[in-house]
């Protein structure tokens, strides 16, 4: 698969401290050079190899002349009535082989979310460019795919929008563009960055990264501490099917029997996601079936309203008729009918829906 990845000259953010330490000694620096990277890179977040002043004048020479630190500010911005901000980045140095339809104007283009509210600040980041999962609810899908973000432009994400945001970041959301499983590696590479004691030194708690459900699952359970929300929307196999190709490759059935192998009963957490259609899976029989799947796993599931300004802008490659928003009311009813039953169930508030950056409402429209 295609990587976005500098064409130019490689890039540090995003390396790892053995690999910042190669770097060091690869132009004449001590070994001890690389956490002092890891330091400039990761804690002081510097965009210039000038300002990392405990490195001599020699050794940053030498590093400007064989790599580039990788930052870059976001081109557009939108802001929402509610607060919510959607940035808009250029991937730069994107491969050749892509084709101007693919490029748009100027480059490859992604896009991320910026949700305030009380108490906390929560990032919506990117993975790939577009998406290759194909659901047939989701507008971002309908860009396609064209590329892995190598973990470098998954953390520009984070640190450019957190020097610009007006409170700081408090939690991640690996909820944007893409399919994260499906980038597996440079995904556990960011997490790594943003939780490593020599790097960002987040909880892993803070993070949740979601899946429509994909065999790449299982080994990022095995090899991260951080949350897990996956796409549900219908526990019946063939009805999920009919909305998320996915499902062929990976069942629900076998995405939850996969979870219930390992314990989630401590801190870390497994979520469901689930956008409600009205009279196509808000109703008892699906209810009753969520319960049934569900026994025996500590989770909780999250109902979503199917945006209105879906309804406003989706293209017929949506077929957004078949899709009607279930009605507050009916949601309500299956929030308590699900929590009386024990399976704890909560209604996510929408936001930021008059910019497009509600959830699958990604669609790069600050290029246009």
């Amino acid at each position: 698969m295609t990587n976005l990845k500098s064409q130019i000259s490689p890039v540090l953010l995003g390396k790892t401290l053995p690999e910042l330490q190669e770097v060091a000694q690869s132009v004449g620096l001590q070994k001890f050079a690389g956490k002092q990277l890891a330091q400039w890179l990761y804690v002081q977040r510097v965009r210039s190899f000038d300002e990392m002043t405990n490195i001599s004048l020699k050794g940053r020479e030498a590093l400007k002349a064989q790599y580039i630190i990788g930052r870059h500010a976001p081109v557009r911005e939108a802001v929402s009535a509610d607060g919510t901000r959607k940035y808009l980045f250029e991937v730069p140095n994107h491969p050749s082989s892509f084709s101007p339809s693919e490029r748009g104007a100027g480059g490859v283009y992604i896009e991320s979310v910026y949700i305030p509210e009380d108490d906390r600040a929560t990032l919506c980041v990117s993975t790939q460019a577009g998406c290759k999962m194909g659901c047939r609810f989701c507008m971002t899908g309908t860009l396609g795919f064209h590329g892995h973000l190598p973990a470098s432009e998954i953390l520009n994400q984070i640190f450019e929008i957190d020097a610009l945001a007006l409170s700081p970041l408090t939690n991640l959301v690996y909820m944007g563009e893409g399919e994260p499983m499906d980038n597996l590696d440079e995904v556990l590479r960011s997490l790594e960055i943003m939780t490593a004691p020599y790097a960002c030194a987040w909880s892993p708690k803070r993070i949740t990264v979601s899946t429509v459900g994909v065999p790449a699952m299982k080994r990022f359970i095995e090899e991260s501490e951080c949350h897990l929300a996956v796409s549900m929307h219908n526990p019946f196999d063939v009805e999920r099917e009919q909305i998320m190709p996915a499902q062929k490759a990976m069942s629900i059935t076998d995405v939850v029997t996969l979870l219930k192998r390992y314990d989630w009963s401590h801190q870390r957490r497994v979520s469901f996601e689930y956008i409600c259609w009205g009279g196509q899976n808000d109703t008892p029989r699906h209810a009753r079936e969520l319960l049934r799947l569900l026994k025996g796993l500590p989770c909780r599931i999250n109902l979503i309203r199917f945006h209105e300004g879906v309804e406003q802008v989706a293209t017929t490659a949506l077929e957004n008729r078949r899709f009607p928003a279930s009605d507050e009311r009916q949601m309500e009813w299956m929030r308590d009918y699900l929590t009386d039953h024990g399976l704890t169930t909560t209604i996510r508030r929408s936001r930021g829906e008059d910019i497009l950056a509600a959830c699958g409402m990604l669609v790069n429209s600050l290029t246009r």
